[in-house]
Order: C-alpha cells, then sequence, then structure tokens
C-alpha cells in the first residue's frame, strides 16, 4: 500500500512511519520540519520505500500531488504543545485549520481513505470524566490562548465530518490523549520528556501549579496500533474514536515516579502557572479517556503500563545523552 502521513516527522509520525515500513508499505512524509525533526525519520532514508518532502501541509500543489499517488493518508501535521499554542497562536490557528482544509479537500477529491489525527484539547474543561466521544465541549475564553488549539481541532472534527457527509470522504478521526515514548521531546511543554531529562540530570523536577492536576499517559507503539485497526475497519469511518491510556495520575505524583524509577536525587519545586507561561494560558483539572467505543470496534487495549512506559523514556535518554532539550 502508499501511505502519505502528513507530519510524519514529528514523535508520533515517526513512529507511524516505523510500523508502516515494517509492515511492507510504501511511506512518503510530508513535514516542514517545524515541530517535526529530521532526526525522527533519518533511519528510514536508505530505505527505498520511504520518501520525505519538505514543505508545509498549505502547499496545495504538493499536497495533491502525494494525495494523487497514495492509497491512504493519515493526516497528523499539526501545531502542537501548550506553551507554542500559547506563545505563537496566529501560527497555530493556520497550520491547524488551513493546512486541515487542504489536506481534507484533496483527499474528498481524490477519494482516499484518510485519518486525522485530533486530540483530547476539544473536550476543553469538561469536569465529567471519562471523556466519552458524544460528550459536549466546555471551552475557556477566547482571551485565553490555550483553547485556541483546541477549537482549532474542534474545526477540523467538523470539516471531515461534513466532508464524509456530503461528498464521501472516508474518514475516521481520532482523538489522541497524552501520549508518550522514545523520541518525544520537552520542548513546547511535553511533561514527560522534561522530567526525565531533569531526573537523569540531577535538575529539579519543575511541577507547574500544584501539581494535583492529573493525566493519562499512553504509550505511542499502543496509539499507534489503534490508528492503523481504525484506519482498516470499514465501520470505523465517520466516526470519531478516544486513543490512550485511561491510567490516571496527578502530575506530582508523575514527577516523584520519575525520580523512583530513574534512581536520582532530583528534587520537585512548584512553579506557578503565571511565571512559567505567558498570560494566555489556562490548565484544566483532569483529563479521563472512555475507551470503550474502539475497544468494542476493533480491540483496542493498552499493553503499556505507566511504569513501562516511563523506564522506555527513561532508557531512551540514558541511550541517547545529546538528545535535545
Amino acid at each position: 500500500m502508499k501511505v502519505l502521513v502528513t507530519g510524519g516527522a514529528g514523535f508520533i509520525g515517526s513512529h507511524l512511519v516505523e510500523r508502516l515500513l515494517a509492515r511492507g508499505d510504501e511511506v512518503c512524509v510530508l513535514d516542514n520540519l517545524t515541530t517535526g525533526a529530521y532526526q525522527n525519520v533519518e533511519r528510514f532514508v536508505e530505505n527505498s520505500r520511504f520518501r520525505l518532502v519538505v514543505t508545509k501541509v498549505t502547499d496545495e500543489t504538493a499536497v495533491e500531488r502525494e494525495v494523487m499517488w497514495a492509497d491512504h493518508v493519515y493526516h497528523l501535521a499539526a501545531a502542537v504543545g501548550v506553551r507554542l499554542i500559547v506563545e505563537q497562536p496566529v501560527m497555530t490557528l493556520a497550520t491547524n485549520i488551513l493546512g486541515s482544509e487542504v489536506v481534507l479537500g484533496l483527499c474528498a477529491k481524490h477519494h482516499r481513505r484518510t485519518l486525522l489525527a485530533s486530540t483530547s484539547e476539544v473536550y476543553g474543561k469538561l469536569d465529567t470524566v471519562p471523556f466519552r466521544e458524544d460528550d459536549a465541549s466546555v471551552i475557556g475564553p477566547t482571551s485565553k490562548s490555550r483553547w485556541a488549539y483546541g477549537c482549532a481541532k474542534m474545526v477540523d472534527e467538523f470539516l471531515a465530518l461534513a466532508y464524509h457527509s456530503e461528498r464521501g470522504l472516508p474518514v475516521v478521526i481520532v482523538r489522541l490523549f497524552n501520549t508518550v515514548g522514545p523520541r518525544q521531546r520537552g520542548r513546547y511543554g511535553m511533561v514527560l520528556p522534561r522530567f526525565v531529562q531533569q531526573s537523569l540530570l540531577g535538575e529539579d523536577l519543575v511541577v507547574h501549579g500544584t501539581g494535583q492536576q492529573s493525566r493519562c499517559f499512553g504509550d505511542v507503539s499502543d496509539v499507534v496500533e489503534g490508528m492503523l485497526r481504525l484506519m482498516s475497519e470499514p465501520q470505523a469511518l465517520g466516526q470519531v474514536f478516544n486513543l490512550g491510556n485511561d491510567q490516571e495520575i496527578t502530575i506530582e505524583d508523575l514527577a516523584r515516579r520519575v525520580i523512583e524509577r530513574a534512581g536520582s536525587a532530583s528534587e520537585i519545586v512548584h512553579v506557578p502557572y503565571s511565571e512559567a507561561f505567558e498570560s494566555g494560558f489556562e490548565d484544566m483539572q483532569r483529563r479521563v479517556p472512555c475507551l470503550d467505543k474502539a475497544r468494542q470496534l476493533v480491540g483496542y487495549r493498552p499493553t503499556v503500563d505507566l511504569d513501562g512506559i516511563i523506564d522506555r523514556v527513561i532508557a531512551y535518554y540514558r541511550n541517547n545523552p545529546d538528545a535535545p532539550r
């Protein structure tokens, strides 16, 4: 099969590319290498079934050429990370809305089966957990640029479902919860790789706010498996699915767990949100997915528990001490 992966040089995208190549597919990655990194796909360059096209996802000519070539399209290209979203909201909105309009429109034009990677951010400040795919969203005020990302991805979902109903686009939408694993960087606010690097260097682990906000961390290998299964399931088309892990932990307890498993002497320090982020930041207290829908349709079940995830990230950074911070 010929597969186009937009954003394929990113953390999740590169793991997806690895799986696609392993099963024998031809893969084209389209990425502008802004939040993605060439190092993530460098290992594939010598593979004759791999191509890298460095351009923006809004480059309609380049995108159409690759959509026409492909059988399946995984649209992962997006501006991601809390810090990036707060500090560069214009770029976030333009990339996530305009880029998706280009990709989805062309996939509908050429009738390519498509997977749209969305996010748990679309649930906003919803306070009833676990989050189910048909729950209402509770978005914060427009004065807080944090919510720009969730709103942009909601527009992406509306576009995908509109193309499905009006033009027959065969599309499946996945809402990814906190996805972690080797090759992820803490550059844009990803908490686990930041904690791991700090602990291995003996630095203080910086916890924002009270640390009582909770998240569920899913291993990237499990998430990629869920994406592949849903893309291959005809009954998934035109539907939205949560993917991730439902094992909940507070950020402060995560910091303690990382210190323990790394055998580190690091301490935990608390920094107020007002000192860590610009004024456009606002957090949500809990984020827990209901995974029943994906489990019932394609048998999706996380296989790597939190300790296993932390150990994998620790091993990665110990083996790659020069990895970017």
